[in-house]
């Protein structure tokens, strides 16, 4: 039969075995419960992901869009007053011009304008996006010297869209941003990919 001595050092490895298990399991539950955790966090953000892609028609916030799939820029109108003398521009909102197009207003009675010619123009120009005027001769109370050749350096809207007036016309110019001012614009009046409306009248020859 052990003494005393030898019970109580038995009785002490038992409980520090028991405690030492104790201390390993509640270990164990704590790993377990916080895998728990990481994993339900995952599942969430799975769902929500997936969730988001079919609400999204399949297109996640790193998917880019191609610019073809974007709505194409609105012509609003004419937004400004007319300057004093100017004609009246009818402008309504609406798409904006995919290529060039012509309308007259009145029809001169004068000479016919040729290509490459130079003439004199009154004009008022307008942004499609704004309904701004940008610029106009009314406003300045002179003419435009209007060179329609190639080294004349103007639009190449300006160079196909006036030949064929007759002096003392009015008509009026709808041109894409591509034979407008294109890709660079020209800020800060006029953005980039900008189409522009013209009014011009031709006062002379020469």
């Amino acid at each position: 039969m052990p003494s005393s001595k030898e019970a109580r050092t038995r009785q002490n490895r038992q409980k520090e075995r028991v405690a030492a298990q104790l201390a390993e399991r509640s270990r164990v539950q704590r790993q377990r419960r916080r895998v728990g955790a990481v994993a339900g966090v995952i599942s969430i953000v799975i769902v929500a992901g997936v969730g988001y892609a079919l609400g999204s028609g399949g297109n996640g916030p790193d998917v880019a869009v191609s610019p073809t799939t974007l709505p194409a820029k609105t012509c609003v109108g004419l937004k400004d007053p007319l300057p004093k003398g100017a004609p009246a521009m009818p402008l309504t909102p609406g798409p904006p011009p995919t290529s060039l197009a012509t309308r007259d207003l009145k029809v001169g009675t004068g000479a016919v304008i040729p290509k490459n010619a130079k003439v004199m123009m009154n004009y008022v120009g307008v942004a499609c996006s704004t309904g701004k005027i940008f610029d106009s001769s009314y406003s300045h109370n002179q003419t435009f010297a209007a060179d329609l050749s190639s080294a004349g350096h103007l639009i190449v809207g300006w160079q196909q869209g006036i030949p064929g007036m007759k002096i003392g016309g009015v008509r009026l110019l709808s041109i894409p941003a591509d034979l407008a001012y294109g890709a660079a614009g020209s800020p800060p009046a006029i953005a980039a990919d900008e189409p522009l409306y013209f009014l011009v009248e031709a006062v002379k020859l020469g």
